[in-house]
């Protein structure tokens, strides 16, 4: 069995032969091998998958020496912000504008009642004539709210006016906002 520690040479050529031997006894039991205590650092890559989108990052956790490192990236559940609410401002449909269109209107606040900054975007589910359906709303969001600041709120508006070559629903209700995190 090899020592962990190396023996103070210097120490040892001076002591007498009891001592050198309880010396020797002392560092041989000290410096036994323990993996239990051998700990390691490493990355694994997660991803998840909301809607059509994939959000993927590195995440570095310690685990034990012996224990296999994972390779593959592991499917994570999609994390939320803890302490997150919101409020409807305003919320309107409007199935003819008059213009052969229909128009949906919305501003919400979205809050984070957390004492620290939340990186992430919201996600909308809404119920189109009774189907529900989810998405970001990213390319018609005035402010994705990419980051929500400690204690503090972001507002999002939205305004789409659609064709009704595209069908014309009859209703359009507000079901849920989810704020979703995301690391780099």
């Amino acid at each position: 069995m090899l020592l962990k520690k190396k023996l103070n040479l210097s120490v040892l050529i001076n002591l007498p032969g009891f001592y050198k031997f309880l010396y020797i006894m002392i560092c041989f039991f000290s410096c036994s091998s323990n993996e239990e205590e051998c700990i390691k650092t490493v990355t694994i890559q997660q991803f998840y998958t909301v809607g059509n989108e994939i959000h993927s990052y590195n995440q570095e956790i310690d685990i034990p020496c012996g224990v296999n490192e994972v390779t593959e990236p592991v499917n994570i559940e999609p994390p939320l912000l803890d302490g997150f609410s919101y409020e409807v401002i305003n919320f309107e449909y409007t199935s003819d504008t008059g213009n052969n269109t229909t128009r949906l209107q919305f501003e919400i606040k979205l809050k984070n009642s957390n004492n620290y900054p939340a990186k992430g975007f919201p996600y909308f589910t809404v119920s189109i004539d009774g189907l529900e359906s989810s998405t970001k709303y990213a390319n018609f969001l005035n402010n994705s709210c990419g980051i929500i600041k400690a204690n503090s709120s972001c507002t999002v508006i939205l305004d789409i006016e659609e064709s009704h070559v595209f069908g014309i629903p009859n209703s359009i209700e507000l079901i849920d906002v989810k704020y979703y995190l995301t690391k780099e």
